[in-house]
C-alpha cells in the first residue's frame, strides 16, 4: 500500500475543507504505521474449455460458488470427473470402433453453473448439463446446488420441507397451468390432458429439477421447476421450466427450522 506523504495530505484536506494554504504546513512526525494486511483477492469465476481429438468439452461455475472454498472443491472435483470420464468415454469407443468396424465418435459435455439466488446464509444454484455419448444427438439435463452458509453443507431443495408429495400437491397445478401454456405455445395447439395421453398429462413437479428462487434478495419466495426432454414433450421440444410463487399454502410446509428463510411473494 502507498503512503501520500504528509505535506500532500495536509494540502488535500485543506483544499477539501477551503482553508487557504497561505503559511506552510508545520511538520510533524508521522505515528509509526502498522504493517499492510495483505487483501484477500475477490473469488474468481472459473471456466474450463477443452477441444481436442478425444474431447469437446466446457465447465464453468460463477464466481459466488468459488468464494465457498468447500463448494469450490466440490466442483472443481466435479469437473475434474466429468472431463476425465469424457475422455475415457472416447477411448472407449475408439476400441468398440476397432473391434466393430465403424467409425467412432469424440465424446463431449458441457456444464454451465448459474446463481438463481442468493440471499442471507444461502446461496442457489442451477446448472445445465449437457452430454453426448454417440448416438443421434446429446442429451441434456438439469441439477441445482443449495447451499446451507451456516452449515457449510449442500441441501436438497425439497429437503426443506416437510412432505415432498404435499408440496406436489400445493404446486401442482399452477406448475401443470404453465407447462400445457407452453405446450400449447409450441405445438401450435390446445393440449387435451389426458392421465394416459402421451406428452399431454399433468406430470409430478417434484420429480423434475426444484430450485429455490428469491425476488427480495432476502428470502425464498418462489419455486422453480426445471423440466427436461422426455418429462413433459418429445425430445424435439426441448426443455420446459416454471416458476410457482411461495404462499400461504406453500409456507405452511416448510420445517420450523428453515421458515424464516421463507416469505409469501408479494
Amino acid at each position: 500500500m502507498r503512503h501520500i506523504p504528509v505535506l500532500i495530505c495536509a494540502a488535500l484536506l485543506a483544499a477539501c475543507s477551503g482553508a487557504k494554504p497561505d503559511a506552510p504546513a508545520q511538520e510533524t512526525q508521522a505515528a509509526p504505521s502498522a504493517p499492510a494486511v495483505p487483501a484477500v483477492p475477490p473469488a474468481q469465476a472459473r471456466k474450463v474449455e477443452v477441444k481436442n481429438e478425444l474431447m469437446d468439452f466446457s465447465y464453468a461455475y460463477p464466481a459466488a460458488a468459488a468464494a465457498i472454498p468447500k463448494l469450490k472443491s466440490w466442483l472443481d472435483a466435479d469437473l475434474a470427473k466429468q472431463q476425465e470420464d469424457t475422455k475415457q468415454g472416447t477411448l472407449d469407443e475408439r476400441k468398440s470402433a476397432k473391434e466393430g468396424g465403424w467409425e467412432p465418435r469424440t465424446y463431449a459435455h458441457a456444464t454451465q453453473w448459474k446463481v438463481v439466488t442468493e440471499i442471507p446464509g444461502w446461496l442457489s444454484l442451477s446448472a445445465d448439463r449437457w452430454e453426448y455419448t454417440g448416438g443421434a444427438h446429446g442429451n441434456p439435463w438439469f441439477e441445482t446446488i443449495l447451499w446451507d452458509k451456516a452449515a457449510n453443507v449442500r441441501r436438497d431443495p425439497l429437503s426443506l420441507f416437510t412432505s415432498k408429495s404435499a408440496l406436489s400437491a400445493a404446486i401442482r397445478p399452477a406448475f401443470c397451468a404453465q407447462i400445457d401454456k407452453q405446450r400449447e405455445e409450441k405445438r401450435g395447439e390446445p393440449v387435451t390432458r389426458s392421465a394416459d395421453g402421451l406428452f399431454s398429462d399433468c406430470i409430478d413437479p417434484v420429480e423434475s429439477t426444484v430450485i429455490l428462487g428469491s425476488s427480495d434478495r432476502q428470502h425464498f419466495d418462489r419455486i422453480g421447476v426445471l423440466v427436461g426432454p422426455y418429462a413433459a414433450g418429445p425430445y424435439a421440444e426441448g426443455s420446459y421450466e416454471a416458476t410457482i410463487p411461495v404462499d400461504a399454502k406453500i409456507l405452511a410446509l416448510v420445517k420450523p427450522e428453515f421458515r424464516a428463510f421463507f416469505a409469501a411473494k408479494r
